[in-house]
């Protein structure tokens, strides 16, 4: 494979040194882009997602419009559970819907068995696609949602406040989910190994759900699964990185899950986690999103002070604590990128150097 043009991506989740810290954002290939708007005025969601032209165009443009050191394949996680069966309707301003969700064991073993390679040969050529596109200037990301986030859609159909639908699954019938999740692991690991295989250079596992879990639970429906996926990845040395959005605790066990990066979301204190588990893994984030509603020189501090708590020397990835809201200004997001690039370089170099 060609050497890419930047690397600093790779290499930061790697915990190697860099020159400045990188960054990429989640849902970075999306609504706010005004360039989004008019590929998306023309198509609907899931046929940009089908349509390996549209999924490639849409991943590159924040390349080249907004300066992020990685792309992330424009895709959905509920690709799976439509693949394996389950129809899926995106509606706009209510997110996806599945208008059958689970309900029974029938339902459950209605649940095709999958190759990605196959039934998600759409996904597998749009990461071949953008790859050439990209002609390796930044490296591409895979990712997928974890088994507990892709049941919790599958079992409840649609956004919930209380997920009561899932919690009655696992409380009343708790045999038939680990059923589903261990189905869902296999095929999120095949998935994600397929990405890689097809040129991806890191995949990242979003656990979006886990945070609704109590800490015993999250450990019995989620965090097992995960390591099963992470164990069964095939990758030469790309890097994974694990995402579980409101999950506070066991952090040493997130660390232990095998994957190279921990995302974080906003909520979190970086320089504590750093101290608990940054000799173990790279760490991703943690800008709060809506710090984007702000003017510029407020951007820059919040920043300053994300780049201050994670401190000085390698292994973080700046990012948002969560995906970039659909009514962000273009232009805040460009200051943010720009400044992370700017601000980060004296936290990289050596203290003999930063302090002459």
């Amino acid at each position: 494979m060609s050497k890419l043009k930047n690397d600093l991506f790779l290499r930061a989740c790697k915990r190697q040194d860099v020159e400045r810290t990188p960054i990429w954002i989640m849902r970075q290939a999306g609504r706010y882009l005004p360039e989004y708007r008019s590929v998306r005025a023309k198509s609907d969601f899931l046929t940009m997602c089908k349509t390996p032209e549209l999924a490639a165009e849409v991943t590159i443009q924040p390349v080249d419009i907004i300066g992020v050191d990685a792309a992330i394949l424009f895709s959905d996680i509920l690709v799976i559970p439509e693949a394996m069966g389950m129809h899926l309707e995106m509606n706009e301003g209510k997110g996806p819907v599945f208008p059958n969700p689970i309900r029974s064991a029938e339902d459950v073993y209605n649940l095709k068995d999958i190759d990605p390679t196959k039934e998600l040969k759409y996904v597998i050529d749009a990461v071949t696609l953008t790859k050439k596109n990209l002609d390796n200037r930044v490296p591409l990301i895979g990712f997928s949602g974890s088994p507990w986030t892709l049941l919790t859609y599958m079992v409840e159909g649609k956004g919930s406040k209380n997920f009561s639908e899932v919690k009655k699954l696992i409380y009343n019938n708790p045999d038939l989910a680990h059923a589903v999740l261990d189905k869902l692991a296999n095929t999120v690991a095949d998935y994600l190994s397929a990405k890689i295989e097809a040129g991806c250079d890191a995949v990242q596992i979003f656990d979006t759900w886990g945070g609704i879990l109590s800490q015993k639970d999250f450990e019995e429906f989620s965090l097992r699964y995960v390591e099963k996926i992470i164990s069964r990845i095939k990758r030469k040395d790309e890097p994974i990185i694990f995402f579980a959005k409101g999950v506070h605790f066991k952090l040493d066990k997130l660390a232990a899950t095998g994957a190279d990066v921990l995302g974080l979301d906003w909520t979190m204190d970086l320089g504590k986690v750093r101290k608990e588990v940054g000799d173990k893994v790279a760490l991703q984030g943690n800008l709060d999103p809506t710090v984007l509603y702000a003017d510029k020189s407020y951007i820059k501090k919040e920043v300053k002070n994300v780049l201050n708590s994670f401190g000085k020397g390698n292994g973080h990835v700046f990012n948002l604590g969560h995906g970039v809201l659909p009514d962000i200004d273009p232009e805040n997001v460009k200051a943010l990128v720009q400044y992370v690039k700017e601000e980060s370089v004296s936290f990289h170099r050596g203290d003999a150097e930063a302090q002459g």
